[in-house]
Protein backbone atom coordinates (compact mmCIF):
# COMPACT_ATOMS: atom_id res chain seq x y z
CA UNK A 1 0.00 0.00 0.00
CA UNK A 2 1.05 3.69 -0.83
CA UNK A 3 2.41 6.12 1.61
CA UNK A 4 -0.53 8.51 1.09
CA UNK A 5 -3.10 5.41 1.06
CA UNK A 6 -1.68 4.42 4.33
CA UNK A 7 -2.47 7.93 5.33
CA UNK A 8 -5.36 8.64 4.01
CA UNK A 9 -7.08 5.00 5.49
CA UNK A 10 -5.50 6.29 9.10
CA UNK A 11 -7.24 9.49 9.12
CA UNK A 12 -10.67 7.92 8.01
CA UNK A 13 -10.32 5.53 10.87
CA UNK A 14 -9.93 8.49 13.31
CA UNK A 15 -12.83 10.39 12.19
CA UNK A 16 -16.29 10.43 12.04
CA UNK A 17 -18.98 11.23 9.14
CA UNK A 18 -20.13 14.33 10.71
CA UNK A 19 -16.79 15.67 10.91
CA UNK A 20 -15.99 14.98 7.24
CA UNK A 21 -19.64 16.64 6.37
CA UNK A 22 -18.16 19.59 8.52
CA UNK A 23 -15.04 19.87 6.82
CA UNK A 24 -16.48 20.04 3.26
CA UNK A 25 -18.76 21.96 4.37
CA UNK A 26 -15.99 24.83 5.19
CA UNK A 27 -14.84 24.76 1.49
CA UNK A 28 -18.34 24.65 -0.27
CA UNK A 29 -21.88 24.15 0.05
CA UNK A 30 -22.78 21.19 -1.80
CA UNK A 31 -24.78 18.24 -0.53
CA UNK A 32 -22.46 15.72 0.37
CA UNK A 33 -23.60 13.67 2.75
CA UNK A 34 -26.45 10.55 3.56
CA UNK A 35 -28.06 9.16 6.23
CA UNK A 36 -30.72 6.49 7.47
CA UNK A 37 -28.10 3.70 5.58
CA UNK A 38 -28.40 0.15 6.44
CA UNK A 39 -25.52 -2.33 6.90
CA UNK A 40 -24.82 -6.27 8.11
CA UNK A 41 -21.93 -4.30 9.72
CA UNK A 42 -22.28 -1.16 10.74
CA UNK A 43 -19.31 -0.74 12.89
CA UNK A 44 -17.19 -1.40 9.81
CA UNK A 45 -15.94 0.97 8.00
CA UNK A 46 -16.54 1.85 4.23
CA UNK A 47 -13.07 3.70 2.94
CA UNK A 48 -12.16 4.54 -0.45
CA UNK A 49 -12.35 5.30 -4.01
CA UNK A 50 -15.53 4.98 -6.28
CA UNK A 51 -16.10 2.90 -8.98
CA UNK A 52 -19.77 3.05 -10.23
CA UNK A 53 -22.27 1.16 -11.86
CA UNK A 54 -26.24 2.88 -12.51
CA UNK A 55 -29.22 0.74 -12.96
CA UNK A 56 -32.60 1.02 -15.54
CA UNK A 57 -35.99 -0.40 -15.12
CA UNK A 58 -35.56 -3.75 -16.77
CA UNK A 59 -36.86 -4.20 -20.23
CA UNK A 60 -35.12 -7.26 -22.47
CA UNK A 61 -35.81 -5.59 -25.66
CA UNK A 62 -34.03 -2.38 -25.10
CA UNK A 63 -31.64 -3.92 -22.85
CA UNK A 64 -30.93 -7.41 -23.57
CA UNK A 65 -30.01 -9.12 -20.95
CA UNK A 66 -26.84 -10.93 -22.68
CA UNK A 67 -25.06 -7.73 -22.65
CA UNK A 68 -26.29 -5.63 -20.06
CA UNK A 69 -25.87 -8.01 -16.97
CA UNK A 70 -24.10 -7.44 -13.51
CA UNK A 71 -20.99 -9.44 -14.59
CA UNK A 72 -20.22 -7.99 -17.47
CA UNK A 73 -20.80 -3.96 -15.99
CA UNK A 74 -19.32 -5.29 -12.89
CA UNK A 75 -16.18 -5.78 -15.04
CA UNK A 76 -16.17 -2.66 -16.79
CA UNK A 77 -16.41 -1.04 -13.52
CA UNK A 78 -13.14 -2.52 -11.92
CA UNK A 79 -11.26 -3.14 -15.15
CA UNK A 80 -8.49 -4.85 -12.93
CA UNK A 81 -8.12 -1.71 -11.08
CA UNK A 82 -10.48 -2.72 -8.28
CA UNK A 83 -8.00 -3.12 -5.09
CA UNK A 84 -9.32 -0.88 -1.96
CA UNK A 85 -12.17 0.64 -4.39
CA UNK A 86 -15.73 1.28 -3.40
CA UNK A 87 -18.59 -0.16 -5.59
CA UNK A 88 -21.55 2.79 -5.69
CA UNK A 89 -24.91 1.72 -7.17
CA UNK A 90 -27.13 4.23 -7.77
CA UNK A 91 -30.83 2.44 -8.36
CA UNK A 92 -32.00 5.71 -10.12
CA UNK A 93 -35.48 5.50 -8.61
CA UNK A 94 -36.18 2.17 -7.35
CA UNK A 95 -34.41 2.53 -3.75
CA UNK A 96 -36.42 -0.31 -2.46
CA UNK A 97 -35.27 -3.16 -4.88
CA UNK A 98 -32.76 -5.45 -4.38
CA UNK A 99 -29.66 -4.29 -6.50
CA UNK A 100 -27.53 -7.32 -5.98
CA UNK A 101 -26.84 -10.21 -3.14
CA UNK A 102 -24.15 -12.74 -1.55
CA UNK A 103 -23.50 -14.35 -4.84
CA UNK A 104 -22.69 -11.53 -6.63
CA UNK A 105 -21.13 -9.06 -3.92
CA UNK A 106 -19.05 -12.47 -3.94
CA UNK A 107 -17.00 -10.30 -7.17
CA UNK A 108 -15.73 -7.97 -5.49
CA UNK A 109 -13.84 -9.72 -2.76
CA UNK A 110 -12.22 -11.68 -5.40
CA UNK A 111 -11.48 -8.53 -7.02
CA UNK A 112 -10.06 -6.86 -3.95
CA UNK A 113 -12.85 -3.91 -3.47
CA UNK A 114 -13.09 -3.09 0.03
CA UNK A 115 -17.20 -3.16 0.41
CA UNK A 116 -20.11 -1.43 -1.74
CA UNK A 117 -22.63 1.73 -0.99
CA UNK A 118 -25.85 1.37 -2.85
CA UNK A 119 -29.13 3.34 -3.22
CA UNK A 120 -30.71 0.29 -3.23
CA UNK A 121 -31.47 -2.88 -1.10
CA UNK A 122 -29.24 -5.53 -0.48
CA UNK A 123 -29.82 -9.46 -0.37
CA UNK A 124 -27.98 -12.31 1.89
CA UNK A 125 -26.78 -9.38 4.78
CA UNK A 126 -25.41 -12.36 7.12
CA UNK A 127 -23.65 -13.86 3.74
CA UNK A 128 -22.39 -10.05 3.38
CA UNK A 129 -21.05 -9.78 6.72
CA UNK A 130 -19.38 -12.86 6.40
CA UNK A 131 -18.06 -11.57 3.06
CA UNK A 132 -15.86 -9.29 5.55
CA UNK A 133 -16.90 -6.53 2.87
CA UNK A 134 -17.92 -3.22 4.35
CA UNK A 135 -21.98 -3.03 2.93
CA UNK A 136 -23.98 0.37 3.35
CA UNK A 137 -27.63 0.40 1.44
CA UNK A 138 -31.18 1.20 2.01
CA UNK A 139 -31.71 -2.20 3.70
CA UNK A 140 -32.83 -5.56 3.25
CA UNK A 141 -34.08 -7.41 0.36
CA UNK A 142 -35.60 -10.67 0.38
CA UNK A 143 -36.59 -11.24 -3.33
CA UNK A 144 -34.66 -10.71 -6.54
CA UNK A 145 -34.58 -7.68 -8.02
CA UNK A 146 -33.57 -8.38 -11.81
CA UNK A 147 -37.23 -8.35 -12.86
CA UNK A 148 -37.46 -4.83 -11.97
CA UNK A 149 -34.11 -3.24 -12.52
CA UNK A 150 -30.68 -3.82 -15.03
CA UNK A 151 -27.41 -2.77 -14.63
CA UNK A 152 -27.03 -0.48 -17.73
CA UNK A 153 -23.62 1.26 -17.65
CA UNK A 154 -20.39 1.85 -15.33
CA UNK A 155 -17.62 4.56 -14.71
CA UNK A 156 -20.13 7.46 -15.33
CA UNK A 157 -21.08 9.72 -12.54
CA UNK A 158 -24.40 8.97 -10.57
CA UNK A 159 -26.38 10.13 -8.11
CA UNK A 160 -26.88 7.82 -4.90
CA UNK A 161 -29.40 9.14 -2.37
CA UNK A 162 -29.54 12.50 -3.75
CA UNK A 163 -25.33 12.90 -3.80
CA UNK A 164 -23.26 13.15 -7.01
CA UNK A 165 -20.65 10.34 -7.04
CA UNK A 166 -18.04 10.71 -9.35
CA UNK A 167 -15.97 7.90 -10.58
CA UNK A 168 -13.02 8.07 -8.64
CA UNK A 169 -14.38 10.42 -5.62
CA UNK A 170 -13.50 9.13 -2.31
CA UNK A 171 -16.58 7.23 -0.03
CA UNK A 172 -16.31 7.20 3.93
CA UNK A 173 -19.12 5.07 5.56
CA UNK A 174 -19.60 4.35 8.96
CA UNK A 175 -22.81 3.72 11.57
CA UNK A 176 -25.84 4.47 9.67
CA UNK A 177 -24.00 7.38 7.59
CA UNK A 178 -21.80 8.49 4.42
CA UNK A 179 -20.41 10.80 2.94
CA UNK A 180 -18.68 11.83 -0.78
CA UNK A 181 -15.18 13.28 -0.90
CA UNK A 182 -14.34 15.03 -4.04
CA UNK A 183 -10.75 12.96 -4.41
CA UNK A 184 -9.18 15.90 -5.32
CA UNK A 185 -9.97 17.58 -1.94
CA UNK A 186 -9.77 13.94 0.21
CA UNK A 187 -6.43 14.62 1.86
CA UNK A 188 -7.27 18.12 2.60
CA UNK A 189 -10.61 17.68 4.34
CA UNK A 190 -9.54 14.38 6.50
CA UNK A 191 -6.88 16.52 8.18
CA UNK A 192 -9.13 18.90 8.19
CA UNK A 193 -11.65 17.26 10.19
CA UNK A 194 -9.38 15.26 12.25
CA UNK A 195 -7.61 19.05 13.46
CA UNK A 196 -11.12 19.95 14.18
CA UNK A 197 -11.94 16.85 16.25
CA UNK A 198 -8.61 17.28 18.33
CA UNK A 199 -9.23 20.70 18.97
CA UNK A 200 -12.77 20.52 20.09
CA UNK A 201 -11.53 17.47 22.04
CA UNK A 202 -8.98 19.69 24.07
CA UNK A 203 -11.63 22.27 23.91
CA UNK A 204 -14.26 20.19 25.99
CA UNK A 205 -11.33 18.47 28.01
CA UNK A 206 -10.80 21.97 29.21
CA UNK A 207 -13.96 23.58 29.93
CA UNK A 208 -14.58 20.22 32.23
CA UNK A 209 -11.56 20.85 34.10
CA UNK A 210 -12.97 24.59 34.72
CA UNK A 211 -16.39 22.95 36.17
CA UNK A 212 -14.59 20.82 38.50
CA UNK A 213 -12.48 23.55 39.60
CA UNK A 214 -14.66 25.65 39.71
Amino acid sequence: MEENTERLLMLAQSVGVADVTDAIGRLHRHHSHMVDLSSPAPDRLLFGPAVTMSFFPTCEDALPSRTFNFVDIFDQAVREEGLGRVLVMASNGYPDVSLGGGTKMSRLVGHGLCGVLADGRLRDFSQLAEHGLAVYCRGEEVRWGGDKVTPVEANRPVVVNGVAVRPGDYVLAKGSSAVIIPRTQVLRVLTDAKATMDSEASDAERWQRSVADG
